[in-house]
C-alpha cells in the first residue's frame, strides 16, 4: 500500500510541478532549471499526497468486501489512483487558466488549457484501462505496459505543450529627463487622488446611509460612482501596478506580489504559485523564500513617468513598487519609507524617496505622528502606518505643489482581514455582544480617518478640479469552510478576504464629473487612461484600459476629444 501511494503521489506530483511550470515560462526546461523545482515542489506534494494517497487504500480495505491486498506495483490500485489523480489534475489547470487569466500571455494561457485537456483524455484513458481489466483479467504484462504508457505521455504531453522555455525580456524605455518643461499639459488644473486598499462600497454605503461617514456619503450624493473590477491574484502590488500603467500584468511585468525563490538560492526564481492547492504552504514552511518587487520591475511606463515627462508635476506617496524611487517631476515617496527610513538600510540602501533634499522634511513629518500617538486601540498600528504617509504627503505637498497628487492609504487591508466580522456581525453569525461592542466600530474608525482626508480634499478642490477616490480590490467574509481551515493551520481571527477578488470602486468628484451610479463596471486598468484623458494628454494604444467618459459631463466630453499615441515606451 505504501509502494503504490508513493508512485501515485508521485504522479500527482509532477502535474502540480507542469501546472507550476505553465504559470512561469521563464524556467527553462533544463537540468539546472528543473532540479530545485523537483527538490522543492516535487518533494513537497509527494510527501503530503503519499500519505492522501495511503489513507485512501485504508479505507478502500476497509470498506472492501474482497481481501484487499496490493502488490509492490499493483496495476490495479495505480489505474484508480491515476484516474483520481489526473482528473484533479485536469480540473486544477482548468481552474488556473481562469484564475490567472488576465495575468497570462496567450501563448502559457492556451498551452496550460491544452495541457488540462491532455490530463482529462489520460484520466478516461485510466479509467478505461482499469475497467477493461476487471473484465478481462488476462494479460498482465499487457495491462502494466498500457498502464506506462497513459502515465508517460500524461506528462510528457504538457511538458512538450509548455515548450522549453521563454527568457523574461525586460523592455527598455527612455529615460525621463526631469528637465524639460516645454510640454506641460494644456488642462492646468489639479487631480487628487486618494487610492485605498480593501475598501468596500457596499460596507460604505451601508454605513452612510445610518448617517456617518459624512464625506464619503456626500461624494455618493455627488459624484460618478462605478464599481471597479480588479485582478486576480489579489495583490496589492498587481493590482496597483495596473492602475499606475494601464496595462494588465502580463504587459506590465508585475504578476503577482513578489518572486519567489528557492530555498538554498538556485535556479529561476517564480513569479505565480498554483492556486486551490496550498501551494503558498511552500513559503510558510520556507521551501520559497518570498523577494518583493521593486521599481525596477516595471517593464513599461507608470503614470507618475509618464505626466513628468509631459511637464506635469506629481506627488506619489505610499504607492507600492516604487522603491528604488524614481526621478519624477515633483516628488515620490515609496511605501517602504515608514519601515526603512530610519534604519541603516534605508541610508545606505535604494532610496524610498525622490528627490533627496526632501528627507530632512519627511522625517520631521513622521516624527511628528510619533509624537502626536496616543497608542490607544488594537487597530493602532496600521492607523499609524497611514497617518505617517497622509503627514508626509501634505508636508511635501507644502514645500513642492504639485499638479497630480496621490496619496495610498493601506491600513483599511490589514484591519479588515481581521476585524471585518466584528464590523458586519449578520455576515457570519457567531459574534458575541461583548465583541460587537467591544470591536464593532474599529474597521469603521479606519473608513473615519479617510473620510476625514476626502473632505480636506474636497475642501480644496477647484471649479476644474479632479478628486478621485479609487480602491483597487473589495474585502468580502472569508467562507466558513476557510475560516475552520485557518483556525487549525492558520489565522483563527482572520475574517475578511480578497482572495476571490472582489470589486472596489472608483468614484469621481468635481465640476466636470457627471453625478450618479451606473450599473457599468469599470476596470482597475481604465483609471490611468482616464486620467491622461482628463488632463489633455494622449491615451496609448498599447494600454488595456479605456478611457471612462461616461464619468464626465457632455459639455466637457465635447470639449474634450480623446487623442491616441501608439506608446508611451518608446
Amino acid at each position: 500500500m505504501l509502494s503504490n501511494s508513493v508512485i501515485a503521489a508521485a504522479l500527482a506530483s509532477a502535474y502540480v510541478v507542469i501546472l507550476v511550470l505553465a504559470l512561469n515560462p521563464s524556467v527553462p526546461l533544463t537540468v539546472e532549471g528543473m532540479m530545485p523545482l523537483l527538490r522543492t515542489v516535487g518533494l513537497y506534494y509527494t510527501l503530503n499526497l503519499t500519505v492522501v494517497a495511503y489513507l485512501l487504500l485504508v479505507m478502500w480495505q476497509l470498506l472492501s468486501r474482497e481481501l484487499f491486498s496490493p502488490a509492490w506495483i499493483s496495476v490495479g490500485v495505480l489505474v484508480w489512483l491515476g484516474t483520481l489523480a489526473a482528473g484533479i489534475g485536469a480540473a486544477l489547470m482548468l481552474r488556473n487558466v481562469v484564475s490567472f487569466s488576465l495575468v497570462l500571455d496567450g501563448a502559457s494561457a492556451a498551452a496550460l488549457a491544452r495541457s488540462a485537456i491532455v490530463l482529462f483524455v489520460a484520466a478516461l484513458s485510466f479509467l478505461v484501462v482499469a475497467v477493461i481489466r476487471r473484465t478481462l483479467p488476462e494479460g498482465r504484462p499487457g495491462w502494466a505496459t498500457l498502464l506506462v504508457i497513459v502515465m508517460a505521455a500524461s506528462v510528457a504531453a504538457p511538458l512538450t505543450l509548455r515548450g522549453r522555455g521563454v527568457a523574461r525580456i525586460v523592455e527598455a524605455t527612455t529615460p525621463l529627463d526631469t528637465s524639460r518643461s516645454d510640454l506641460a499639459s494644456e488642462r492646468q488644473t489639479r487631480v487628487t487622488i486618494i487610492a485605498l486598499d480593501g475598501g468596500s462600497l457596499d460596507f460604505i454605503t451601508s454605513v452612510t446611509a445610518q448617517g456617518r461617514l459624512p464625506n464619503f456619503g456626500r461624494l455618493l450624493d455627488r459624484g460618478a460612482v462605478r464599481h471597479l473590477a480588479t485582478l486576480h491574484p489579489t495583490a496589492a502590488e498587481t493590482v496597483w501596478a495596473a492602475v499606475a500603467t494601464g496595462k494588465l500584468p502580463q504587459k506590465n511585468g508585475i504578476r503577482s506580489a513578489g518572486l519567489y525563490r528557492f530555498a538554498p538560492e538556485d535556479g529561476v526564481p517564480l513569479q505565480l504559485l498554483p492556486e486551490y492547492c496550498f501551494a503558498h504552504g511552500l513559503v510558510r514552511l520556507g521551501f520559497l523564500i518570498e523577494e518583493p518587487h521593486s521599481s525596477a520591475t516595471f517593464r513599461t511606463r507608470t503614470l507618475w513617468s509618464i505626466l513628468s515627462g509631459h511637464g506635469i508635476s506629481v506627488g506619489v506617496v505610499g504607492w507600492p513598487l516604487s522603491q528604488p524611487a524614481p526621478p519624477v517631476r515633483g516628488f515620490l515617496v515609496a511605501d517602504t519609507y515608514q519601515r526603512t527610513a530610519l534604519t541603516a538600510s534605508g541610508v545606505g540602501g535604494p532610496p524610498a524617496l525622490y528627490p533627496s533634499d526632501l528627507q530632512p522634511d519627511a522625517l520631521a513629518a513622521m516624527e511628528s505622528v510619533a509624537a502626536d500617538a496616543d497608542g490607544s486601540g488594537p487597530d493602532e498600528s496600521p492607523a499609524r502606518v497611514d497617518r505617517i504617509y497622509e503627514r508626509v504627503a501634505n508636508t511635501l505637498g507644502e514645500r513642492r505643489p504639485v499638479q497630480v497628487a496621490v496619496t495610498r492609504y493601506q491600513s483599511l487591508d490589514p484591519i479588515g482581514h481581521h476585524y471585518l466580522r466584528f464590523a458586519t456581525p449578520l455576515e457570519f453569525g457567531d459574534v458575541t455582544e461583548e465583541e460587537r461592542r467591544r470591536l464593532g466600530t474599529v474597521l469603521e474608525r479606519h473608513y473615519a480617518m479617510i473620510d476625514d482626508a476626502i473632505g480636506r480634499a474636497m475642501t480644496g478642490i477647484d471649479a476644474n478640479d479632479l478628486l478621485l477616490v479609487v480602491s483597487g480590490f473589495g474585502m468580502v467574509p472569508l467562507p466558513l469552510a476557510k475560516r475552520l481551515v485557518e483556525k487549525v493551520i492558520g489565522d483563527p481571527d482572520l475574517s475578511g478576504t480578497h482572495d476571490v477578488a472582489p470589486d472596489g470602486f472608483l468614484i469621481a468628484y468635481g465640476s466636470s464629473v457627471a453625478p450618479g451610479r451606473s450599473p457599468t463596471r469599470a476596470s482597475v486598468v481604465d483609471v490611468t487612461p482616464t486620467l491622461l484623458y482628463f488632463l489633455g494628454l494622449p491615451v496609448g494604444r498599447d494600454m488595456d484600459g479605456y478611457v471612462r467618459t461616461d464619468l464626465f459631463t457632455p459639455a466637457f466630453i465635447q470639449d474634450q476629444p480623446i487623442a491616441y499615441i501608439p506608446t508611451y515606451d518608446r
